[in-house]
């Protein structure tokens, strides 16, 4: 979807989005958006499911399963200074 669509900004800076961007996007109140300034851009988008971000991520590292154990017990040691 690519829409164009022009806003005012009100009193103490709000923003509102127009009914037909809320009903595309499926925005609902309470919902959180995410909020990035891009030089003079200014985005706001709904925020990706965390495995939906972990399945299009490229993969760095490749760990075995004693590796991944070793690292989360050396992080939970450093946490709680033991």
């Amino acid at each position: 979807m690519s829409q164009v669509v022009s806003v005012k900004v009100g009193k103490k800076y709000a923003v509102y989005l127009p009914k037909r961007v809320v009903e595309a996007l499926q925005i609902r109140e309470g919902d959180r958006l995410v909020l990035m300034v891009e030089g003079d851009n200014l985005v706001l988008r709904k925020p990706r499911d965390f495995f939906e971000a972990s399945f299009q991520t490229s993969k760095r590292l490749k760990l075995s399963p004693e590796e991944v154990e070793e690292a989360s017990l050396e992080a939970q040691r450093e946490f709680l200074g033991i």
